[in-house]
Parts: structure tokens; C-alpha cells; sequence
């Protein structure tokens, strides 16, 4: 198992590890528990009503399709002392000469960074550059010639951390079919 530097908060020690298959209830109540944010509006592209009606079976297979091991999609948590998940990110791969979820075109072979939330009061301490830079280096490590990421345009607080951490905006806008007047800006990050 691959896992990242720990990061300490307040003498508290996290571990940054991909996801197992057999993870699904954490990663359900996970999810669940971000889609219940006050800016999940602004961060995911589902509701809260709409995860929960899913099924058991959506979330076995949604960890084993993204668990270590996984080449084309994976799920990396931060993890508490006491085993409790307190923020995640997911990196999908997407391939050159395929299209995305908005219907682009795919140029070369990419990373597309999702699902980033940590909890509120996990926030500050350097959580989410620890989950963004195990992400980064397995996309790196299985060939990705850049990652991206798409944020809403009125996530502020979120395309600072984007900017801070390398990401740029690419001009690239999506927009969002929920709401015809709002978008999603991209943003990339080259491969080192």
C-alpha cells in the first residue's frame, strides 16, 4: 500500500492512503457527509437527496472501481488516528482521443482530480496538499501528461487552493446544466 507523508495538526497524525474495495460504507458516508456542506452546491455535481437514494450496490462498486489497484480511477482519504476518514480526493484518467462528462474532447492522457472535500474542522492544517500530492504523484507515476480539475466559478475559497498549489486556469468554461446561468472553469496543471 502506497501511502503519503503524515500531516500533524494540534499533535494529531493523519495517513493519506488509497481507498480498499471492502471501504464502501466509509466511502458512502463520506460522500454523504460532503454533499452536506454549505458550498456543496458549488463543489459537487450531485445532490445529497440524489446519493443517498443509491443504492448499497452503487457504493461496492463505485470504492472497488476506485480502490488500490485500480489503473484508471482512484480514491485516496485522509485518515485520523482513530480510523476515522476526515477528507478525500479522487483521480479519474482520461484517455487521448476520448470525451469527457461535458462532452470535450480529450487531447492527451490526463488526470481529472474529483469529490476533493475535507472536513471543516480539518481544514488549514495542509490536509488537502497532502491528498492533491498523492493524487499527483500517481497520475505522474502512470503516465498522465497533466491533471486537471473543474471548479465552479463562484468557489473562490477553492480556486485560490487550485492557484496555490500550481493549478491555472485554462480559459476552458463548462456549463452546468442544473443552473444555465453558472459555469465551471478548468484548471491544469502540466507534469513536472
Amino acid at each position: 500500500m502506497s501511502t503519503s507523508d503524515r500531516v500533524d495538526k494540534h499533535d494529531e497524525k493523519y495517513l493519506v492512503r488509497a481507498i480498499r474495495a471492502d471501504e464502501w460504507p466509509a466511502v458512502k458516508a463520506l460522500r454523504l457527509e460532503a454533499l452536506r456542506d454549505p458550498v456543496a452546491h458549488l463543489a459537487f455535481l450531485e445532490t445529497y437527496e440524489e446519493a443517498v437514494e443509491r443504492p448499497d450496490s452503487f457504493w461496492r462498486e463505485r470504492a472497488a472501481g476506485a480502490a488500490e489497484g485500480s489503473t484508471e480511477v482512484r480514491q485516496f482519504i485522509a485518515e485520523a488516528p482513530d480510523g476515522t476518514w476526515v477528507g478525500s480526493v479522487t483521480l479519474l484518467m482520461e484517455e487521448a482521443g476520448t470525451t469527457d462528462w461535458a462532452g470535450f474532447p480529450i487531447e492527451r492522457r490526463q488526470g481529472h482530480l474529483v469529490g476533493v472535500y475535507v472536513r471543516p474542522e480539518h481544514r488549514g492544517c495542509g490536509l488537502t496538499e497532502v491528498l492533491f500530492d498523492e493524487a499527483l504523484r500517481w497520475a505522474w507515476e502512470i503516465g498522465a501528461e497533466r491533471v486537471r480539475l473543474i471548479v465552479h466559478e463562484e468557489n473562490g475559497r477553492a480556486q485560490r487552493f487550485y492557484r496555490r498549489v500550481g493549478f491555472l486556469p485554462t480559459g476552458r468554461t463548462v456549463p452546468l446544466a442544473s443552473a444555465p446561468d453558472a459555469n465551471e472553469l478548468e484548471y491544469v496543471l502540466e507534469r513536472p
